[in-house]
């Protein structure tokens, strides 16, 4: 878009999913998980991979590793900061579309990072009881 002489563009990328992909929070796997869950997103070969420990219905730990876009990697290093610590079902009535916000937004053609975190948490903690 061409303005006053000037080229103006929208940066890709909201600076928290810059902030997340740059600095992943809660990288890796959990030593002896209680839980894991692995998805992949076939369109697109994203893949997620969720370890936790629960303790009494309530995630004590968790952790991500992502194979896949800047987005994908993004979303899952803020789900697990939004996740830790709150109850299985607190977690699981987190919707996609706060996750999405939080992060800023997602391009259009990135928006199934959004959707496969979402999953992700759902398996685990499906997988955990919840």
């Amino acid at each position: 878009m061409l303005q006053a002489g000037r080229l103006q563009f929208q940066p890709m990328y909201s600076s928290q999913v810059l902030d997340h992909f740059e600095n992943p929070r809660n990288a890796g796997e959990v030593p002896n998980p209680d839980v894991r869950v692995r998805l992949e997103n076939p369109a697109c070969g994203d893949i997620l991979e969720l370890t936790a420990k629960i303790k009494d219905g309530v995630v004590t730990e968790i952790r991500f590793r992502a194979k896949g876009c800047v987005s994908a990697m993004a979303c899952g290093s803020l789900l697990t900061e939004m996740v830790a610590g709150k109850t299985i079902h607190e977690a699981a009535a987190i919707p996609r579309e706060y996750l999405v916000s939080e992060i800023g937004g997602l391009p259009q053609a990135s928006g199934h990072a959004g959707h496969l975190a979402i999953d992700t948490l759902k398996a685990l903690l499906a997988k955990a009881g919840g």
